[in-house]
């Protein structure tokens, strides 16, 4: 099977494709597509057959047909928004795009037609507050939550029940979890066995572990371990993170330190222990796991360019391999596994 990835590079306007080796992760540039406004965040469909993209310096979220053959993206539908997401994913079943807004306080539910395209007027526009930060339904599609930094947000996560029918949010009770800490919720991703969640914090410079209570839909924090070296005292902040397919790894990059740091994941309890870092390139605010997990990609959002690595599958050990040249403000990495 071919592996591809997309690359927001906003500040030249593009989303560059390039082929992945699934044997050695060498990246091979297969062409770009122009998409002015300064695309920011990108989204693949469950079925791998449609991409979504939210642009910054004018607010409008697309989406593009892929190409089985070459990932090639042709763009099928687009929508005016009322501010700039900073994050689009779609819902478990891919019939809706879910969006977050940082500076415009708000998520939004935009229906997605049977063609994969996106052009009509959300189906949610709901203010949450400033700072919010992303958005993901849960493996059920019931529950969807939103984390907000600190500093310029709640500190918190705020958690809705999700009609997977309609596309409708309705706040949980609780409507938030806030942590005691000064943490700031930034992303998050699901560990794919458990019941857990992982948070990485954007002023605290940590990650945290929620349990989610299924039959509810709330989380209670358990945990939070830092990104960063003792003693460490310089400006840093998280950004993005990822826990590997098979539940063992745990990855955040540092924004500041300019490394990923690395974690060992308890596949019983869900419990995180820091294994260290690894340099990577400048600000690296944007970074994926790649073919089978052998392979991680960190692109530097201020030196242009891709840090690529093999993961040890033992221990999660992260060794550098070729530095590659993207482009001008790359934000955001998506990897594609295509039938070919």
């Amino acid at each position: 099977m071919p592996y591809y990835m997309y690359v927001a590079l906003q500040g030249d306007d593009k989303i560059s494709v390039h082929s992945i080796d699934p044997q050695t992760g060498k990246l091979t540039p297969q062409g770009e597509t122009d998409l002015p406004g300064g695309p920011f965040t990108l989204a693949i469909s469950p079925d791998r057959r449609f991409l979504y993209a939210g642009c910054r310096e004018t607010p409008q979220l697309y989406s593009f047909q892929i190409d089985q053959a070459n990932a090639a993206l042709t763009q099928n539908g687009n929508v005016p928004l009322e501010a700039w997401p900073v994050y689009v994913n779609t819902d478990r079943k891919g019939k809706f795009v879910l969006s977050a807004y940082y500076q415009g306080a708000h998520v939004a539910v935009h229906p997605i037609g049977d063609d994969g395209s996106v052009g009509g007027p959300p189906i949610e526009w709901l203010a949450t507050a400033t700072g919010a930060h992303a958005m993901q339904t849960d493996a059920t599609n019931s529950y969807a939550f939103v984390p907000h930094i600190a500093g310029n947000g709640p500190n918190a996560v705020y958690q809705f029940r999700f009609d997977e029918n309609t596309g409708r949010l309705t706040p949980n009770s609780p409507a938030m979890v806030e942590p005691e800490e000064y943490l700031g919720p930034r992303h998050f991703c699901f560990h794919p066995s458990l019941d857990v969640l992982y948070f990485s914090n954007e002023q605290d410079c940590s990650v945290s572990g929620y349990r989610l209570d299924t039959a509810t839909g709330t989380l209670s924090l358990f945990q939070t371990v830092t990104t960063l070296p003792e003693g460490y005292t310089e400006r840093n902040t998280c950004s993005q993170i990822q826990v590997s397919a098979s539940g063992r790894f745990l990855y955040a990059p540092n924004r500041g330190h300019d490394s990923i740091a690395c974690f060992s994941v308890n596949t019983a309890t869900g419990e995180l222990t820091a294994t260290g870092r690894v340099a990577s390139e400048a600000r690296p605010n944007a970074f994926s796991l790649g073919p089978q997990d052998k392979f991680l990609y960190s692109a530097g959002q201020d030196s242009g360019r891709m840090a690529t690595f093999s993961v040890n599958q033992d221990t999660g050990e992260l060794i550098p391999l070729e530095v590659y040249p993207l482009g001008n403000t790359p934000s955001w990495v998506s990897i594609i596994e295509l039938q070919g």
